[in-house]
């Protein structure tokens, strides 16, 4: 990498930071079932993460746990309200003794709607103290979704003591249509708006003004390692999602596995500043759990990585300088133009920062490259951009790169206590886990986690890896795509869905926001984009959004960018030849959009099978791109 001016024209080196061992054990040949794990054991940890609570309370009672702006009128944002870890553990035993008098457990749990937010910690840390479970839904269920059909679902599947939204205005419609009967509504705010349609609700203060007794105190000590913490529920793409038994042992576990494959973070505690939806694992378990696990401090940004959002979260990050920071590669991808035009911006963002971590998706070269060159250019040091592999099912944390084999598209090797089980499945490699941070498996659903799980215990997560380099294990391995995604073209030639996605997003870039691969039993490869609307409104500025598609420079652009992509292909597994530009959006009631906000490829190609049919059939419609 050619460094920034102005620095030596040796490679940069990284910040100096402290990073955990990450050489892994191997048994088994090349090409059969392999079995690996990390050489470094998992030290002891917690046995519930309300412990954690309880000890940073002690220790650093005036320390800020969480934080997040005041919203005033017209929902503008103003000055940051903090909560102390005293003020914390006070308001989850106020919570925790309401939750008890209700008489609340994993039978009659807690739902919770709304998106992140301090009363939201508030009833999750209320809930950890005195054992009952919770679970935060998507609020997409809630306030995008038209039939509420999936928020159904999860209310039939956990039958809940309490449902708990942030504002009775927004979320009225969803609960007075779908909430049980019988269980108690609470709120924050508008508790008898007239959304509700006449449905009682109780105000969260009457929650925090329970005066705490002796019961909530022996509650928490009696939870432990096999207590149920929360149910998150899995996106659902072509199904009802599920709901994942999250227990105490798998995120304290989980926790211990972060703090020895990146022992950086423990050197101080933890500043985030984090938009990550917390009914996501990454958010809601990683990010979250982080904070608490550590002592830290967590900014709750009310941003997101959208052309909508994103002057919020670059706010903030004007404000509050983080020592680790979290994102999706979209968000990434986001933060990149704004930085290289503001030097403040950059300034501050790097001046504590000790790594960058993405999940969710794959991050593209070209995204990684300029992270790094930012960073040069402002501290004279790269900042390592890292990540790792793992799932909602495993807590998520289960493969980390170390510094030196990060790169994109690599998951690393196995962390301290987790073994994987490399099993062949035709021409790949399908990656198990067994680990203390591995769900139990499926509320309410036996037949389904006994499905989960393989003959020795060991769960199937549904990924393919490959060695980076089979010459050298060390270096760890890359992401293979998900086994059920890939297909075969008429001719017998298997196509890798993930990696041939990640790939052409890259080559779509900036202008696609996903792109859905068709072709299975067909001659050659197609492809459905969904369009990134600034992007394409900077190519046909006033255009309506639903009219892009159709725009002749959007067409042009998209037509040269697929023409170049499928030059560069190898042969008929990676050469898309024709494309559409979608004009609407991912549709979450027909499973298209994810509780996660990824796209589900094979819910658009079944809901989209027209569309599909029309990139195949002669003479091609006129909205078919071809290269």
């Amino acid at each position: 990498m050619t460094p920034a001016s102005g620095h030596a024209s040796t490679p940069p080196r990284y910040r100096p930071l402290t990073f955990g061992v990450t050489r892994a054990q191997v048994r088994g040949a090349s090409g059969q079932v392999q079995y690996l794990s990390a050489e470094q054991a998992l030290q002891p940890f917690a046995e519930r993460m309300s412990d954690r609570l309880l000890h940073w309370a002690r220790e650093a009672p005036e320390r800020s746990f969480i934080a997040q702006r005041v919203r005033g009128e017209g929902g503008k944002t103003g000055d940051w309200r903090h909560v102390s870890y005293a003020q914390a553990l006070d308001a989850a035993r106020r919570i925790g003794q309401a939750l008890l008098d209700r008489g609340l457990s994993a039978e009659r749990p807690v739902v919770v709607l709304s998106d992140n937010g301090i009363d939201h910690a508030l009833i999750a840390l209320g809930c950890l103290y005195a054992g009952v479970p919770y679970s935060p839904a998507s609020p997409a269920y809630s306030t995008i979704s038209k039939d509420f059909g999936k928020l159904r679902h999860v209310f039939d599947t956990l039958t809940p003591g309490l449902v708990w939204a942030e504002d009775g205005e927004r979320y009225g419609p969803a609960i007075a249509a779908a909430a049980p009967a019988d269980a108690e509504i609470v709120l924050s705010r508008n508790v008898a708006h007239e959304h509700l349609k006449g449905r009682q609700a109780t105000p969260l203060a009457a929650l925090l003004a329970t005066e705490p007794t002796p019961a909530v105190d022996a509650a928490q000590a009696a939870t432990g390692p096999e207590t149920i913490a929360k149910f998150l529920f899995t996106s659902g793409s072509t199904k009802l999602p599920k709901a994942v038994i999250n227990t105490h042992r798998m995120w304290c576990a989980n926790q211990q596995q972060m703090r020895q494959s990146m022992p950086v973070l423990t050197e101080e505690p933890p500043v985030l500043i984090d938009w990550l939806p917390w009914n996501h694992v990454f958010g809601g378990s990683h990010n979250f759990g982080l904070t608490l696990f550590n002592g830290g401090t967590l900014y709750i940004d009310d941003g997101k990585p959208t052309p909508a959002g994103i002057a919020e979260t670059l706010r903030n990050l004007h404000e509050i300088a983080p020592t680790a920071y979290f994102n999706v590669p979209k968000g990434f991808e986001e933060l990149i133009e704004p930085m290289r035009a503001d030097a403040a911006l950059r300034e501050k963002f790097f001046s504590r920062l000790k790594l960058l971590f993405f999940a969710g998706a794959g991050i593209s070269p070209r995204v990684w490259t300029a992270l790094e060159e930012l960073a040069v250019q402002t501290v004279g040091a790269k900042v390592p951009v890292l990540t790792g592999l793992g799932a909602t099912e495993t807590a998520p944390f289960a493969m980390a790169c170390d510094l030196e084999h990060a790169w994109a598209g690599r998951v690393g090797l196995p962390v301290p206590g987790v073994n994987l089980k490399l099993v062949p499945s035709s021409d790949k490699m399908e990656v198990r886990i067994k680990a203390p941070s591995v769900t139990p498996g499926y509320w309410r659903e036996p037949e389904l986690t006994a499905d989960a799980f393989d003959e020795d215990g060991y769960y199937k997560l549904g990924d393919a890896l490959r060695l980076v380099d089979e010459a050298d294990p060390k270096k760890g391995y890359a992401f293979d795509g998900r086994l059920n995604e890939d297909f075969k073209l008429s001719s017998g030639t298997w196509v890798s869905s993930g990696p041939l996605r990640a790939s052409l997003l890259t080559s779509f870039a900036p202008l696609a926001r996903d792109v859905i691969i068709a072709g299975l039993n067909r001659d050659d490869l197609t492809v459905l984009i969904f369009p990134d609307l600034a992007a394409t409104s900077a190519i046909a500025p006033g255009v309506a959004a639903e009219a892009l598609a159709e725009d002749e420079r959007v067409r042009a652009a998209f037509a040269q960018k697929l023409t170049a992509a499928s030059a560069a292909a190898t042969g008929s597994s990676n050469r898309i030849v024709r494309a559409m530009i979608l004009a609407d959006a991912p549709d979450i009631d027909r499973g298209e959009l994810t509780d996660k906000g990824t796209i589900s490829q094979r819910a658009v190609l079944a809901n989209r099978a027209d569309l599909v049919e029309q990139l195949y059939a002669k003479p091609y419609a006129p909205a078919v791109l071809i290269a």
